[in-house]
């Protein structure tokens, strides 16, 4: 492998939308960093059955409902 062309792996800080965390190593952010997930296996609908709902947190799924309100089959 070419030297200085690859981003430094490290280990980093993850935690759970249920509060859990663990260690992990990745090229994201700086060694100790914690990654606070906001959808993950525990509460995706693709992982749960669809029983618990999406956390609009950045208003993207307001938009899309707003914008295919109207659209029917």
């Amino acid at each position: 492998m070419k030297k200085e062309i690859h981003p430094d792996y490290h280990e980093i800080n993850v935690v759970m939308t249920d509060g859990t965390t663990f260690k992990t190593r990745s090229t994201w952010g700086k060694a100790g960093d914690t990654m606070t997930l906001d959808i993950d296996a525990k509460s995706h609908p693709a992982w749960t059955g669809g029983q618990q709902k999406l956390i609009d947190s950045g208003g993207q799924l307001a938009r899309f409902n707003k914008r295919f309100a109207g659209f029917t089959k």
